[in-house]
């Protein structure tokens, strides 16, 4: 017998939540979201039909508290959750709490759950099941003498793994018997602060590993299938870079028999909705025909599941909600079978430093819009868009980015295509790196494995370089950017580099990659500009600078590219690289003996309080020029150099944005 669910709450937040709203949007479910203080703007709130404050900004007083969630289920009517991803889908004791107070949990049982909790138990219940696991250790017996003796018995290498244990935390790999005590009481202790759990087990090492998992699906009838594998053996630390579908090289035998140990998994358990069950595939000698291994089932929808989605055509949100609701799998086996087509790749967005060991970063997101379109074989999944904070306190991923092809090559074309067309401006991404895994030619060629990143590591971690065509194009996006900030005809309120009878020339500094300040000599005549740096000459027409995309000719050839300009920075990205390019500060950067650039700009938008020169005054190097209010505080403007004010057309009481010309310190010879 099954139920209709008529108001949703999702228990998320982020690019996964946005997701599973979309499904209800179109089911014409109402959907609640949740929030924490951080998220009072976020987009997952403005998508819901309602929203219920939940605490402050971390998630333990916040998305984790499970009577937090259940509060708001009663507040607003929602006869239904939906957990995501992280948080508390996993958890057993908010899904038997939602049973306990007649709410629906989208999401497997709280048995199953716990089935699939603990590494080695599920170990343990794998191998009656039938299904191949890892040779290894798995016993209550946590002795050093034991786990040495076991280490030992199984042969090095060896991996040792906090059985409650996820992400890479609790994991140790060892290579001989000298480094087995210091690795376990390691693994032991990350257990004990990250999980709670110091119980360790210890598996055979696979030095040559692919991560090969099964999307697996069971309904109430006790039916349960498989949407076929995905292959996330691209990670970085154990976390998964780039993830797809099908996995490359499979034959249709090893895909048969790994499908079959997947629903076998499922069914040990009587598992009900979404799971994935994972396996790792030594592949030492090649994919064909290599033994693979349980390692864990994930009792709940993987980030990776639009992969799934792109090649067999199936929401699996829709799939979770109809289980949840009561009804049978809407597929059987032998029609999934037939109706699977082409090939899906997707890609994590973080912000992260790839170029400084995946640090995350954060601060504001600049360019970057979710709604652009994707194209027919592409797909952007976010949670953030232009403006919205990437903050501390939650996971920094701003986005997947999904496409589907024919066959692996499209695929990977498509995606490339699309991350390409995806900037991302404000701090700092892993867009480059993306694109340098999807171009690298191992992975082209399907020769994918967990190592390697690592393997590759001088090529996709090599950070780029600006050349002096990059600071004249620099250059170029300011001169751009100040034409399209200009508003009206009246010249005398343009502040550019305006001269009687001759071409406007101006000099802009940034800071060289060796420290050091470098110039560029500009020279601007209408839309013509060309700039010198470092006795190279560069010429360029701008054409247009709509939005963020600036588009000029070069070279004689026409060209495009994002650009982003404020007060401190331009960032370009064209192509595969992110170039962001400091403004070399205005103020002459505190050093008394340099002499500062002479085109002085507003470090933000702000009002003008005081102006102490006038146009055509001989000014010194410190002496003060304007005082203006920004963010509720006075700042001083000085002059940079000695020499002669130009271009000020300010008075008290005007109000400027980031990055608007103030005036100009020109020379006095």
């Amino acid at each position: 017998m099954s139920i209709r669910i008529k108001k949703l709450l999702v228990a998320n937040r982020g690019e996964i939540a946005c997701r599973v709203m979309s499904t209800c949007q179109r089911l014409d479910i109402k959907t609640v979201a949740v929030y924490s203080d951080a998220d009072a703007k976020a987009l997952h709130v403005e998508m819901a039909d309602e929203a219920v404050h939940i605490g402050p900004a971390q998630a333990s007083e916040s998305y984790l508290k499970a009577d937090k969630i259940i509060a708001a289920c009663k507040l607003t009517g929602a006869d239904a959750v939906h957990p995501g991803y992280g948080f508390l889908s996993e958890n057993p004791k908010f899904a038997e709490a939602c049973e306990e107070n007649g709410i629906i949990f989208v999401g497997p049982s709280a048995a199953s759950m716990r089935a699939m909790a603990l590494k080695g138990a599920a170990k343990h219940l794998m191998e009656e099941a039938g299904v191949p696991v890892v040779p290894g250790y798995h016993g209550d017996d946590q002795s050093l003498e034991t786990l040495s003796a076991e280490a030992e018995r199984i042969g090095f290498p060896v991996l040792i793994k906090a059985v409650a244990g996820g992400g890479g935390k609790g994991m140790r790999k060892v290579f001989n018997a000298k480094e087995l005590p210091s690795a376990i009481e390691g693994a032991k202790r990350e257990g004990e602060n990250s999980f709670g759990n110091g119980t360790l087990l210890i598996e055979k090492y696979i030095q040559k590993p692919r991560h090969i998992e099964l999307q697996v699906f069971g309904d109430a009838d006790g039916m349960a299938v498989h949407l076929h594998e995905r292959d996330c053996s691209l990670q970085r630390r154990h976390q998964k870079v780039v993830e797809e579908a099908p996995a490359p090289g499979m034959s249709a035998e090893m895909r048969r028999a790994m499908g079959e140990a997947a629903v076998k998994a499922a069914e040990a358990i009587g598992y009900q909705g979404a799971g994935t069950v994972e396996f790792i595939v030594d592949v030492e000698n090649g994919l064909d025909g290599a033994p693979f291994y349980f390692m864990e089932m994930n009792t709940r929808l993987q980030v990776e599941h639009p992969v799934t989605e792109l090649i067999t055509g199936q929401d699996l949100v829709e799939w979770q909600i109809g289980v949840a609701e009561g009804k049978p799998l809407p597929l059987s086996q032998d029609e999934i079978d037939v109706l699977t087509d082409g090939h899906a790749v997707e890609v994590r967005l973080y912000a992260e430093d790839p170029y400084n060991d995946f640090l995350p970063s954060i601060g504001k997101v600049g360019l970057f819009d979710p709604f652009a379109d994707a194209g027919a074989t592409g797909r952007i999944d976010a949670g953030v868009r232009a403006g919205d904070e990437v903050s501390i306190h939650y996971d920094p991923m701003i986005a997947k980015l999904i496409a589907w092809g024919e066959d692996r090559t499209q695929a990977i074309d498509a995606l490339r295509n699309l991350v390409r067309e995806t900037p991302v401006t404000g701090l700092r991404t892993n867009r480059d790196f993306l694109l340098k895994c999807l171009s690298e030619q191992g992975f082209i060629d399907g020769d994918v494995h967990t190592g390697f990143i690592e393997e590759h590591k001088d090529v996709l971690l090599k950070k780029p370089e600006p050349t002096a065509e990059d600071y004249a194009l620099a250059a170029f996006a300011i001169v751009a950017a100040r034409q399209a900030r200009a508003q009206g005809d009246d010249p005398w309120k343009i502040l550019d580099a305006f001269r009687l009878n001759l071409p406007a020339s101006e000099q802009l500094w940034f800071d060289g990659t060796d420290g050091d300040v470098l110039t560029v000599h500009l020279r601007e005549d209408g839309s013509k500009l060309s700039a010198t740096v470092e006795s190279n000459d560069f010429e360029a027409e701008i054409i247009g600078f709509v939005g963020d995309v600036l588009t000029f000719t070069m070279g004689g050839k026409r060209e495009r590219m994002f650009a982003e300009v404020d007060a401190a920075h331009v960032t370009l990205i064209k192509g595969d690289a992110t170039l962001t390019l400091a403004r070399h500060a205005r103020d002459g950067g505190g050093d008394e003996d340099a002499d500062g650039p002479g085109t002085i700009l507003s470090p933000m938008p702000g009002k003008i309080l005081d102006v102490k020169v006038a146009d055509g005054d001989m000014v010194e190097k410190g002496q003060p020029l304007l005082i203006m209010e920004a963010m509720k505080m006075e700042q001083t403007i000085t002059a940079p150099r000695d020499g002669k004010v130009t271009g000020l057309g300010l008075k008290a009481g005007d109000q400027v944005t980031g990055g608007a010309v103030l005036l100009t310190i020109a020379d006095t010879e």
